[in-house]
């Protein structure tokens, strides 16, 4: 899963995936801002085949965090 969701944040920063962690913060350490993240979210949504609310996708802070919401949409 980290796998995946590191080749779709690498189509919003130019960014080597493997400097990707859990602990990556999505605004700091990648730079996104509101309207990027939302994009980001709707292509994790693709990418998963899951439905992410607004409220939980704008309150993303890591990558840890996107899997364990994408874990918790996916059952």
């Amino acid at each position: 899963m980290l796998e995946r969701i590191r080749n779709i944040i690498c189509e919003f920063v130019d960014i080597d995936p493997e400097e990707i962690t859990l602990e990556t913060n999505i605004r700091k350490d990648l730079g996104l801002n509101s309207l990027e993240l939302v994009n980001l979210a709707v292509e994790i949504e693709e990418e998963f085949d899951v439905e992410i609310p607004d409220r939980e996708a704008m309150g993303l802070e890591t990558v840890e965090d996107a899997i364990r919401i994408i874990e918790e949409y996916m059952e």
